[in-house]
């Protein structure tokens, strides 16, 4: 292991559910990145902060929780609240920074040495009349499912061109500084799109079974039927075509493995020194409940989400603690030698990387939030919609189905999940993965839900804000495991 300061790469895609590669008990989709994550650690229990993709990378980036950072929905990255971000740990570190791909996140540009963006869903920066062809096309499939392979090679593919810039800014890095390479696909993320030879990599007829289909919506809470409705008003029919959404979900996958593998053969000689870090936002309903997308409640589905890191100085294994996306940016801190900012409320996994023990209070549950404030509306409400999107259909992200406040915690297979009108729903995990039986007012589970009550609470307090920093000397605990019992 070299004495020198380890490069980060952070491998991020959109939108990507847990289970869609061979890794995951799913079809091999991404047998570059399987690879790159069995030389490592695994997180096969993580979960996102919030299923929405601006407040989760901004928990990624600041080390806290939407209600703490306030971005809580995806138009309000500028107003993100926090002492001191990944960007700002790793740069008085020493290093440079350079992004490649999809940002929506708080910095821009002038944060990076090298800034090959933005990408969104439906293009981005154009070398090539191909490039502004296929951009085009995109734009008019209005991230609706294409029926056949896009017309285009996949040289015009966003993970291609994101892959070219990452690249590029490898070769231009300063040698005698450690680097920070943030590469952020926009995919698998609706527009569900795919050229050959991925188009028909999946058989429809083959693709794993969804959990449950429409007919599950009323077991379900208002959120996932108002939201069904709006998609039948806008694309009648849709449902049917579960399928093929997912040969194509799965073709991107595999496509975007096969770009990752370009950039790991750019970096053979500096891997060695490279602490790879994979995951994605959040997931992705593709076809359960007769849903696409996102934008409905807290279901598995949406909250957990791939996480694994790979490099120097960390163990080969698979580790079965509870951990988030929030915990990104205390490791890296702990990794590179630097301070956890004031305000983080992720905890280091560095200890955990290194094969160590890990206390059970700390790591047994997790948490997560939904909703950007205000009274829930009601399942009957139709208020005017704000799509500030031109000449797009619908948005699964709009202002009713992402109403009020909802909170969930996770623990020993048992999901506790309750908002702001007093709906409250218990699932056994174990026994019913699709989260269809809610037992919150079953006697069998009364402890159970007491239980996860009183953690709810844990974590709530445990998640108010902590600054700004004033006269008073918090208490802290080592790898910020404030559950844990050592102090520093």
């Amino acid at each position: 292991m070299s004495n020198d300061p380890p490069n980060i790469l952070v491998l991020m895609t959109d939108q990507q559910r847990i289970g869609c590669t061979a890794a995951q008990g799913g079809p091999d989709t991404m047998p570059s990145t399987d690879a790159l994550l069995r030389r490592g650690t695994q997180f096969p229990q993580a979960y996102t902060s919030a299923p929405a993709c601006v407040p989760a990378r901004t928990s990624l980036l600041t080390g806290r929780f939407p209600s703490a950072h306030r971005v809580r929905q995806n138009s309000t990255p500028q107003h993100a609240h926090y002492s001191q971000d990944l960007l700002d740990v790793l740069r008085g570190a020493g290093y440079s920074l350079h992004f490649a791909g999809k940002p929506h996140m708080h910095p821009g540009p002038e944060d990076f040495d090298t800034f090959h963006g933005p990408y969104m869903h439906d293009g981005g920066p154009q070398d090539s009349a191909e490039h502004a062809a296929f951009d085009a096309w995109l734009h008019e499939l209005d991230h609706a499912v294409a029926p056949e392979p896009t017309p285009f090679p996949v040289t015009a593919q966003l993970p291609h061109r994101i892959i070219d810039g990452a690249i590029d800014a490898v070769d231009r890095a300063d040698p005698s500084r450690p680097f920070l390479l943030w590469v952020s696909f926009p995919e698998p993320h609706n527009p569900y799109q795919v050229p050959e030879p991925y188009f028909s990599m999946f058989d429809p007829a083959s693709v794993p079974d969804r959990a449950a289909g429409p007919e599950s919506l009323e077991r379900l809470g208002w959120r996932f039927r108002w939201l069904h409705r709006l998609i039948e008003e806008k694309r009648p029919g849709f449902d049917a075509e579960w399928r093929r959404l997912r040969a194509n979900y799965l073709g991107m996958l595999r496509l975007i493995d096969d770009q990752i593998a370009r950039l790991l053969d750019r970096l053979a000689d500096d891997l060695e020194n490279t602490i790879v870090i994979v995951l994605s936002d959040h997931g992705d309903l593709i076809g359960d409940y007769g849903l696409q997308r996102k934008g409905a409640g807290l279901p598995e589905a949406l909250v957990r989400i791939p996480f694994g890191l790979s490099g120097p100085g960390i163990d080969r294994q698979e580790r079965e603690e509870l951990v988030s996306i929030v915990d990104v940016l205390p490791t890296v801190a702990e990794l590179v030698g630097a301070e956890v900012p004031p305000g983080v409320q992720g905890r280091s996994l560095a200890p955990l990387l290194a094969g160590e023990p890990a206390p059970a209070a700390e790591f047994r549950s997790m948490y997560a939030e939904h909703g950007f404030g205000g009274a829930s509306y009601r399942e009957e409400d139709r208020p005017a919609l704000h799509f500030p999107y031109p000449g797009r259909r619908f948005d699964e992200l709009n202002s009713v189905t992402q109403s009020g406040e909802m909170r969930m915690v996770v623990e020993d297979g048992m999901k506790l999940v309750v908002d702001d009108t007093g709906e409250s729903f218990l699932y056994d995990l174990r026994e019913d993965p699709a989260e269809l039986t809610n037992l919150f007012d079953a006697p069998q589970a009364a402890a159970a839900r007491d239980a996860l009550h009183r953690r709810l609470v844990q974590w709530m307090l445990r998640v108010a804000d902590d600054l700004p920093v004033g006269a008073y000397d918090p208490c802290t605990r080592e790898h910020n495991w404030l559950w844990a019992e050592t102090r520093r």
